[in-house]
């Protein structure tokens, strides 16, 4: 319906006022169609209903390859205002990029519905590092597993051994 829609509103060209029209229509549309800047498109896809598009979509690829490159991210690291203007694209991102941006992602990754057995990988090695606001695994509290809550079916047993009683 969505796509449907798209193609009517572009009948006459491209509107120049986007953002009077639903956030989920945005994830049918290129980016250089958008009237605004890129950044400001990424920012009101991140908003957008994830679930519109099946998780093995490959839109959702390609929506990712295009913010990357919008944001201008020539690495495997993405800064925390990065992954805000992200927002559930944050949640396509390949295990490379979760290991090289540490816990600066861990934030916006808890609100994944799921993971990818890669990215559930990636998780375990950044929080058992140790180089996250919450410390080494030896050193959480009931109230840090409640903020990682989220976390907690990724953790494995390797970090909830360490965990203290």
């Amino acid at each position: 319906q969505l796509s449907c829609l798209l193609r009517m509103v572009t009948l006459q060209g491209i509107p120049q006022d986007w953002d009077t029209y639903p956030q989920d229509l945005l994830l049918f549309l290129s980016p250089s169609d958008y009237a605004g800047n890129c950044s400001q498109f990424f920012t009101n896809i991140g908003k957008a209903n994830e679930d519109v598009l099946p998780r093995e979509a490959p839109q959702r690829q390609q929506l990712l390859l295009e913010a990357l490159e919008c944001l201008g991210v020539s690495g495997t690291q993405i800064s925390k205002g990065n992954a805000e203007i992200l927002g559930w694209l944050v949640c396509e991102l390949g295990e490379e990029y979760i290991r090289s941006s540490g816990g600066s992602l861990l934030k916006d990754l808890s609100q994944c519905g799921s993971f990818l057995p890669e990215q559930e990988e990636a998780i375990r090695d950044v929080l058992s590092s140790g180089n996250t606001t919450f410390g080494p695994p030896a050193a959480w509290s009931a109230f840090t597993l409640s903020e990682l809550s989220r976390f907690i079916p990724v953790l494995g047993p390797s970090i909830l051994q360490q965990i203290p009683k």
